[in-house]
C-alpha cells in the first residue's frame, strides 16, 4: 500500500509539473504571437512592395545596410568564436592563460553596447580611417557578438560524450581530424543556435550601429560606405512620427525587420542541414 501510494503521489506531482510546464510554455507562445499580430496590424497596409523596394521613399537601402552588416560581422566573428571554443573546450587546461581568457570573454559579454560604439567610433572609424561605414560597424559588432558564439559553441561542444572523441582516436585519427569529422558536425546544432542568437543581437542593436555605420538613407554599393540600418530607421520614425501615416510606416518597417530575422534564420538553419546531410554523406 505505501509503494502504491508513493506511485500515486508521484505520478500527480509530475502530472502537476508537466501542466506547469506546458502554462507557462502557451505563455511563451501567446506573447510572441500578440506581439507580432500587434505589429502587423499596426503597419495598416503600408507594408508593400513600393515600400520594400523603393530606394527614395522605401526602405530598400536600409535592407541592404542591413543584411551587409549581419554578413560581415557573421563571417569575421564566426571563424574566431569558433575557434576561440574548440581551444577552449579540446585544447586548453587551467592555466593562468586560460583563466585570463575566461575572464576576457566575460567581461566582453557584461560591456554596455555604447561602449562598444565609442570604441568602434574610436578604432575602426577614426584610427583605421574607416570613416563611418558599414565595415566599421560590422567589425565593432563582431567583437561584441563574440562572448555570445563562444559561450554557446563550447557548452554544445561539452554536450559531445567524450565516447565519440575516444572512438574516433582508436581508429586511428588525429585529435584534429577528430574534432573536425565528429566533434564538429555533432555540435553544429549548439553552433547554429549561436549564429541565430548573434544575428538576433546584430540585428536589434542601435547604439553601436548610430555611431559606427551613421545615418546614410543612400543606397550602399559596397561596404566601406555609410548607411542606416532597419533599426536606426525605425528609431528615427518613431522619433519624429507625428501623424498615424507616421506610425503606420514604422510598423510597417518592424514587420520587415521580423520578417528578416525570421528569413535568416530560416537559412542558417537549412544551410546546416544541408551540411551536416553532406558530413554524414562523406563519413
Amino acid at each position: 500500500m505505501k509503494i502504491g501510494n508513493r506511485l500515486f503521489k508521484r505520478k500527480i506531482s509530475d502530472a502537476l509539473l508537466y501542466g506547469l510546464m506546458a502554462i507557462v510554455m502557451g505563455g511563451v507562445i501567446a506573447a510572441l504571437l500578440f506581439v507580432l499580430v500587434y505589429i502587423f496590424r499596426s503597419q495598416a497596409g503600408y507594408l508593400n512592395w513600393a515600400f520594400l523596394i523603393g530606394t527614395q521613399t522605401g526602405i530598400l537601402p536600409m535592407i541592404v545596410t542591413t543584411l551587409y552588416v549581419v554578413l560581415v560581422s557573421i563571417a569575421v566573428a564566426l571563424p574566431v568564436g569558433l575557434a576561440t571554443a574548440v581551444f577552449l573546450n579540446e585544447y586548453s587546461g587551467n592555466s593562468g592563460f586560460i583563466r585570463i581568457l575566461r575572464l576576457a570573454i566575460e567581461t566582453l559579454a557584461g560591456i554596455p553596447s555604447i561602449i562598444y560604439g565609442l570604441f568602434g567610433l574610436l578604432m575602426f572609424c577614426r584610427m583605421l580611417n574607416f570613416g563611418q561605414s558599414i565595415i566599421a560597424g560590422s567589425f565593432t559588432l563582431s567583437i561584441m557578438i563574440l562572448p555570445v558564439i563562444i559561450r554557446t559553441t563550447e557548452e554544445s561542444l561539452k554536450a559531445i560524450p567524450d565516447s565519440f572523441r575516444e572512438g574516433s582516436l582508436a581508429l586511428g585519427a588525429t585529435k584534429f581530424q577528430t574534432i573536425a569529422h565528429v566533434v564538429l558536425p555533432s555540435a553544429l546544432p549548439g553552433i547554429l543556435t549561436s549564429v541565430i542568437l548573434a544575428i538576433g543581437r546584430v540585428v536589434g542593436e542601435s547604439a553601436p550601429v548610430l555611431l559606427t555605420v551613421g545615418l546614410t538613407k543612400n543606397m550602399p554599393r559596397t561596404i566601406f560606405e555609410s548607411g542606416r540600418t532597419l533599426t536606426i530607421h525605425l528609431y528615427y520614425l518613431t522619433n519624429e512620427a507625428v501623424r498615424p501615416e507616421d506610425f503606420g510606416i514604422a510598423f510597417a518597417t518592424a514587420s520587415v525587420l521580423v520578417i528578416l530575422v525570421v528569413v535568416i534564420n530560416s537559412v542558417t538553419k537549412i544551410l546546416t542541414v544541408n551540411f551536416r546531410k553532406k558530413l554524414g554523406d562523406i563519413q
